[in-house]
């Protein structure tokens, strides 16, 4: 795919999005046929958009998640500045097309991961973690029917993400066993899902690793202050207006919305 069409794409899910429609197939001839075409238009959509980049979101990196999605590989999409919310926050309901959320632990980097490192490990990405914290995922089905589009397009539009809320920041997070922390979220008070750090590939920086070597494939790296969102150790859960949703993480504390 050339970057004329590249950028057609980007420009057409850049419009929906301003215009709060519904994103339907994209042409035959503007596609993404692969995953790293998905990212060019990913990379091409921010570039029309104009907002800065604070991070990025890793979907699809547990089980429960695949099988929800029915897509067996992690997929990376950004989170926009503007998008980033610290808890308790209240949102806009009328602001998505529908919204859900996820439960995840979510890392701030203090140094970068450039791509010059690559191959990362788990062990290796976890010098450059400044804090961890437990961070509610905000997502968006923006779609005609997302499940008759494939990964790449749906890598293009940042894979549902529309934002997160963050958990106070946990600098001493050494001292945790993150693959054992209990995940849990709770809809008006009655719990709807429970997980652990494990089924985030084992280790929630195995994920983070994989985004690392992922960007580095492509010569780009994990910038310093990026935030990092690792997985959803629950089933997304479509909200509606009035919804309060909370979650904890063992050791990292907790986040709340309300979808107002």
């Amino acid at each position: 795919m050339n970057a004329a069409t590249i950028a057609n794409a980007a420009a057409r899910i850049a419009q929906a999005r301003k215009d709060g429609v519904r994103l339907d197939k994209l042409p035959a001839d503007c596609q993404p046929d692969n995953a790293d075409t998905g990212y060019a238009i990913q990379d091409a959509l921010h570039d029309r958009l104009g907002t800065p980049v604070a991070g990025f979101k890793i979907g699809c990196t547990t089980a429960v998640m695949q099988r929800f999605l029915d897509i067996a590989q992690p997929c990376a999409g950004s989170i926009l500045e503007t998008d980033v919310h610290k808890t308790p926050a209240t949102l806009s309901h009328a602001a998505f097309r529908r919204v859900g959320v996820e439960c995840e632990i979510a890392v701030r980097l203090g140094t970068a991961l450039p791509p010059s490192g690559a191959p990362y490990t788990r062990h290796t990405v976890a010098d450059a973690v400044a804090s961890c914290m437990a961070a509610i995922e905000i997502v968006d089905d923006r779609y005609v029917d997302y499940k008759a589009l494939d990964a790449p397009t749906l890598i293009a539009d940042d894979f549902f993400g529309a934002g997160c809320v963050l958990g106070p920041e946990v600098v001493d997070w050494q001292s945790l066993d993150l693959a054992a922390a209990d995940g849990m979220m709770t809809i008006n008070g009655s719990e709807v899902g429970r997980g652990t750090g494990a089924h985030v590939m084992g280790h929630p920086f195995e994920a983070l690793a994989w985004l690392a070597n992922t960007r580095a494939e492509r010569g780009l790296g994990l910038a310093a202050n990026d935030i990092i969102l690792t997985g959803s150790i629950v089933e997304t859960h479509w909200l509606a207006a009035g919804d309060r949703v909370a979650i904890e993480i063992a050791g990292l504390g907790t986040a709340e919305v309300t979808l107002d």
